[in-house]
């Protein structure tokens, strides 16, 4: 029978991880509602934005923007990998990482020059673990990432594909759907011709047949919306990304913490009958010790 002194501190020890792990699912909790929150308003501004793009291309145009046109024979390419900075979130970094390396993979069979970016400390350990050079890490995203930062980023993006640096770009996200529902997805951004073309199949005949007039030009509109398009896409991933990281981090945590539960539940038993064996064990010695007084 295991010592009910042992016992006893190791119960106590448990108890005080449950504390840290229920505190920890409380703080993601309130986190994960805040990210929704951001996540849900950008959805909408991005939908809208999105509906934008679609009625223009769907109006007949007869105008062209450097990113929605695809290239041929793309030779470099760069791959965006969203993952977290802290962990105790499950599976969520794995999940995006064993999504990220096969395409990484396929797309270095294929294109002569492929790039890796990573925001999140664990993103880019895992795919130095992995043998995989990271080029640029970013690391200062947390819960709530700002649209600013974003922007940065995507401006660097913009001018890389303008310029002819890049001919692609990949970003290896988890895109979060419900509370009880999250993907790690790989969504291509650039070029945006494939936004143009899955909105305009989804559009009705109605859309289809509007008429608009340009102010001063749609060359001029273009130039706006089109780049804006991309960094609000890329923005959701952000956030997509953040609010997936909360949930993950909520649901580990709430189950650290029931198993910390029956863990004490577990261990108050045994060390209930370690005193007991230890309590009759000692009476047992004062019983033999009197007999033997006795006699």
């Amino acid at each position: 029978m295991a010592n009910a002194r042992a016992l006893d501190k190791r119960r106590k020890s448990i108890r005080n991880i449950r504390k840290i792990t229920r505190t920890m699912e409380l703080i993601a909790t309130a986190r994960y509602k805040k990210a929704m929150d951001r996540a849900q308003a950008a959805t909408a501004y991005t939908d809208q934005i999105t509906k934008i793009v679609k009625r223009l291309a769907a109006a007949g145009l007869d105008v062209k923007h450097p990113l929605l046109e695809p290239r041929d024979n793309p030779n470099k390419a760069r791959v965006l990998v969203l993952t977290s900075n802290r962990g105790l979130c499950g599976g969520y970094n794995g999940n995006v990482l064993r999504t990220a390396m096969p395409r990484i993979r396929d797309l270095r069979d294929t294109i002569d020059e492929v790039a890796v970016d990573a925001s999140g400390k664990r993103g880019v350990n895992g795919l130095k673990f992995r043998k995989t050079l990271v080029d640029n890490a970013y690391l200062g995203f947390e819960d709530q990432p700002a649209y600013d930062e974003v922007e940065k980023i995507a401006d660097q993006y913009l001018t890389e594909y303008v310029t002819g640096k890049i001919d692609r770009l990949d970003v290896v996200y988890t895109k979060f759907i419900s509370t009880s529902r999250q993907i790690a997805t790989i969504e291509t951004l650039l070029p945006l011709g494939s936004l143009s073309d899955e909105e305009a199949a989804a559009s009705d005949d109605d859309e289809k047949s509007v008429e608009f007039e340009f102010l001063p030009s749609a060359e001029s509109i273009l130039e706006e919306v089109v780049p804006t398009s991309f960094k609000v896409r890329l923005f959701k991933c952000f956030l997509d990304a953040a609010v997936s990281e909360q949930v993950a981090r909520m649901i580990a945590m709430k189950g650290a913490t029931e198993n910390a539960g029956d863990m004490i539940k577990q261990l108050s038993m045994t060390y209930n009958r370690a005193r007991q064996s230890q309590i009759t064990g000692e009476i047992m010695e004062i019983i033999g010790g009197v007999e033997a007084l006795a006699k």
